[in-house]
């Protein structure tokens, strides 16, 4: 299974990495760290193909231009290890990009994760996952409530995030808009 990601823009990666390495000092929480980058992901997919999927993704982001996404909050995907993350508003150029790769993307793909279909997706960024316990949420939700999560990010490329081991790591980025020809 891979992931079809935004990698998030310079100052908004610092903030988020900024979080985690704190989340990790006061809490030794760092399973969020199992994809090194801060990102938004789009979409999961099991696609046999890995070079259509790549020309695909080259053709599609000649076609976009970075668009800006806001953040405010924090949430909560509650369980035995609950995430805690922050939302991404949903606006209709993240709507639009998340419905074109995955209505495309299904089309070269044998299964797609249930969670990103347009229906169900929640656009975020993880900034704990896989080691916390609901006994923790509460001193570290009281922690991250000294923070502002009001946040402007610029979108601009598609990555695609292989699983290697315990991680996902990048396989390849995707910039958005026409490549100048250089001669």
């Amino acid at each position: 299974m891979i992931a079809i990601a935004s990698l998030l823009d310079k100052k908004s990666s610092e903030r988020v990495s900024e979080l985690t390495e704190h989340l990790e000092k006061k809490f030794g929480l760092n399973g969020v760290k199992m994809t090194p980058y801060p990102h938004l992901t789009l979409l999961t997919a099991e696609v046999p193909d890995n070079e259509e999927l790549k020309q695909y993704l080259e053709q599609t982001c000649m076609d976009l231009e970075s668009f800006n996404v806001r953040t405010t909050g924090l949430g909560i995907f509650p369980g035995e290890n609950p995430v805690v993350y922050i939302p991404v508003l949903r606006t209709p150029a993240l709507n639009q990009v998340h419905s074109r790769l995955h209505r495309e993307i299904s089309e070269m793909s044998t299964e797609m994760g249930v969670y990103y279909n347009q229906n169900l997706w929640l656009p975020h960024i993880s900034l704990a996952l896989g080691d916390t316990t609901p006994e923790m949420l509460g001193p570290v939700l009281a922690f991250l409530c000294n923070f502002n999560f009001n946040w402007e990010i610029t979108l601009d490329n598609l990555t695609i995030l292989q699983k290697c081991g315990e991680f996902f790591l990048k396989d390849e980025e995707f910039r958005f808009g026409r490549r100048e020809l250089i001669y």
